[in-house]
């Protein structure tokens, strides 16, 4: 199986993850389990793990809580079940009583919630729920720890002597003391206990008048310490009684500790299992805390984080209450190799510690705070080559161990490699080293793996700039404040500002001129250049910023006409409608101006009722046409009203069909008596029964007396 190496993890400062997610384990064993914890290499393994992660950290908001998952390792008494005729404690036994009671109670949750926790569910679905452990535990040893009296027959009767035995000595001892008190024998404290037994605290000179035996004496010596002698021959038989106890308790825990021993395999599981509970709700909390989220796996060559932010720094950073830069990085098989140039102290070193360590984490189970359209892939190799890392044991220059790094690159590398290299051609001669480097940077390209690569070099942003799949990238600064913005933008090498950097921290003009002098004039024109189409592209940013924003104001004014135009409009419709109908009766009003006036020349009644009639029936006849329309619209709005009622009313039903019901408190007889005190069920003021009749109670409060049912009455004192 492939493994991601220890360097990586140690570059990319994954220890202090591990240690930072350790600390909020509630156990040792899940505490040391996430100081281990491997990064893994299989696609569908990382699924499941921070798909577990995932569902934990979702029950924080719902309603369904988790059940507690705190034990106390058991491993001493595993250890204990492999020997033969070995005895386990009673705090180990404890402990294993408690492992299965809250292993059992998470398998019963995640068994009831599997539809909301499926992952958490299938994590402990073939654990089995024996219940006999718990039981037999609880039958011998109490909540307090100690043997139960009916654990055995045997030490029943043991401690039932004990018990007598200490009556005994209790009786026996209290009557010495009487008796040597009254004769003035004892000091004022008259007793106390030495060794576990009750003593006289005898004045030193009546020792020899008291019978018994001498235990010690006060650090004056005006005082001796003695068991009386009828005391003595009790104490003995006591102590053989406690032998007794003890060694029946011994067979006990051994009788207890071979029936435990089938279970050896299946305690052991259900360890392993609360272990990786506890490991999964520290992810989950460690995820809390930095808005951490699941992003979408995929199973491509193809990474693409929006909005990142490096874990450590972003924590750091909550603390301090500072602000921290997220980044933006897209790695897919059309843009392979990414190199990012830029000055010292822009964010190059922080961009590509980011990517790392969120992959060494996903790949590892935990969330990542990233945006939540961001998609990962898990990678075969992690390779990464950041900082010094010289050696004086091994000999080893900066450069050297750069070159053995390489050559492990160039051994492991493929495309499921991903390739994170820091100041990438620096510890020799800029051209050779760089030329070296260049060639390094091909292999890498050719092999399809994803990389991001940091650098100075001119000849590397040039070779960026002709391969097909690779790109430069920078990162933002400001010139004129000579300070990072610590934005990446792809798409373009970036200047180093050497010369800016060293005249703004006070290095002479003159000596930077004569730097300049030094250097090939190309080199000086081609800094420049850079520098200059950063500058460029700053303004164009603050442009762009400024006409998203003036067409962001111009939609508003849009979207602020549009409704004007709309209510304008609507007016219009109105005034028209207002308008035909005004027509519409003032051709109506013509036609029977022109029945009349025909009426009043010739005074025949028969064509003017004809007339009247005809131009009564036409109107209608419209409005026919639209009651027609009108009633298609009513019943169409009455059966979707009916169709609502019928689910409200089916809502109503289910609600009262789950509601549980309200039991009612029968009430009880009481026989009452005369001089009780009393008051009602629904009542506060409490009366005396002054008589009784049948079933009626004649009750005085006081002020004034009431007749009531005796069954409305409860009983608040007896007389």
């Amino acid at each position: 199986m492939k493994k991601i190496s220890e360097k990586s993890i140690t570059d990319l400062e994954f220890d202090a993850v591990r240690e930072q997610a350790a600390a909020r384990c509630a156990t040792e064993l899940g505490a040391s389990s996430l100081r281990t914890l491997i990064p893994h290499t299989s696609l569908s393994r990382v699924k499941i793990e921070v798909t577990r992660v995932h569902e934990y950290r979702s029950s924080y908001e719902s309603e369904y809580k988790i059940p507690n998952h705190g034990f106390e390792s058991i491993d001493k008494a595993l250890s204990l079940l492999q020997i033969e005729n070995s005895k386990i404690e009673v705090d180990h036994f404890q402990r294993i009583a408690h492992l299965c009671k809250t292993v059992q109670d998470l398998l019963r949750f995640f068994k009831k919630t599997k539809a909301f926790f499926p992952q958490l569910h299938k994590l402990g679905e073939h654990q089995p729920i024996e219940k006999t452990i718990p039981k037999e535990v609880d039958r011998v040893i109490d909540r307090f720890g100690e043997v139960r009296n009916d654990a055995s027959d045997t030490l029943a009767v043991i401690r039932k002597q004990m018990d007598q035995m200490r009556g005994k000595i209790s009786q026996s001892f209290g009557s010495s003391m009487s008796k040597y008190h009254s004769a003035g024998f004892l000091d004022d404290i008259k007793e106390t206990v030495v060794a576990n037994r009750r003593v006289l605290a005898v004045k030193a000179m009546y020792r020899r008048k008291v019978k018994g035996s001498l235990l010690g004496s006060s650090k004056t010596g005006s005082i001796v310490y003695i068991e009386p002698q009828d005391v003595v021959q009790y104490s003995q038989e006591m102590q053989n009684l406690t032998y007794d106890e003890k060694e029946e308790i011994d067979r006990i825990l051994r009788e207890l500790t071979n029936w435990m021993r089938p279970f050896q395999q299946l305690l052991g599981n259900y360890q392993l299992y609360a272990t990786e509970i506890d490991v999964i709700c520290a992810k989950s909390l460690y995820a809390q805390e930095m808005n951490a989220i699941m992003p979408k796996l995929n199973d491509t060559s193809d990474l693409d984080l929006r909005e990142a932010y490096h874990p450590l720094l972003f924590l750091a950073n909550k603390i301090k209450k500072q602000p921290t830069y997220p980044q933006t990085i897209h790695l897919h098989n059309e843009l392979r190799i990414l190199v990012i140039s830029g000055p010292n102290a822009g964010g190059k070193s922080i961009t590509l510690k980011t990517i790392g360590l969120l992959q060494l984490m996903l790949q590892s189970g935990f969330l990542v705070p990233v945006h939540p359209q961001s998609h990962m892939c898990v990678f075969e190799n992690i390779l990464t080559d950041i900082g010094d890392n010289q050696s004086i044991d091994n000999e080893l220059s900066t450069y050297s161990y750069r070159l053995k790094n390489m050559n492990r690159f160039l051994k492991k590398c493929n495309a499921k490699s991903l390739l994170l290299i820091d100041e990438f051609g620096t510890g020799s001669d800029p051209e050779l080293g760089g030329a070296l480097a260049e060639i390094f940077l091909e292999v890498f390209y050719e092999e399809k793996a994803l990389g991001v690569i940091t650098t100075h070099y001119s000849n590397l942003k040039l070779l960026a700039d002709e391969l097909p799949f690779a790109a430069n990238a920078n990162m933002q600064f400001d010139r004129n404040n000579l300070t990072p913005t610590f934005q990446l933008n792809t798409g373009e090498a970036g200047s180093s500002f050497t010369f800016e950097v060293a005249q703004k921290n006070g290095i002479p003009y003159r000596l930077i001129n004569r730097a300049k002098k030094k250097i090939e004039r190309g080199k000086v024109r081609f800094d420049a250049t850079l520098a200059k189409m950063q500058r460029e592209r700053s303004t164009m940013a603050k442009n762009t910023k400024e006409l998203q924003d003036e067409a962001l104001k111009s939609r508003r004014q849009n979207e602020k006409l549009e409704t004007l135009n709309s209510k304008v409009k609507a007016k219009l419709e109105s005034y028209q409608n207002l308008f035909d109908q005004d027509q519409r009766m003032i051709v109506l009003g013509n036609k029977v101006n022109d029945v009349a006036e025909s009426f009043f020349v010739n005074g025949k009644k028969r064509p003017l009722v004809a007339a009247l009639l005809q131009i009564v029936e036409g109107e209608n006849a419209k409005r026919r046409k639209q009651s027609a329309a009108i009633v298609r619209k009513k019943k169409a709005e009455k059966k979707k009203l009916k169709e609502e009622v019928e689910e409200k009313i089916e809502k109503v039903r289910v609600e009262k069909k789950n509601k549980p019901k309200v039991v009612v408190k029968k009430r009880s007889k009481v026989q009452f008596h005369i001089g009780d005190h009393v008051r009602l069920f629904d009542g506060n003021a409490v009366g005396t029964i002054d008589s009784l009749e049948k079933n009626k109670a004649i009750v005085n409060y006081g002020t004034f007396t009431t007749q009531v049912d005796s069954d409305e009455l409860e009983l608040v004192k007896r007389s």
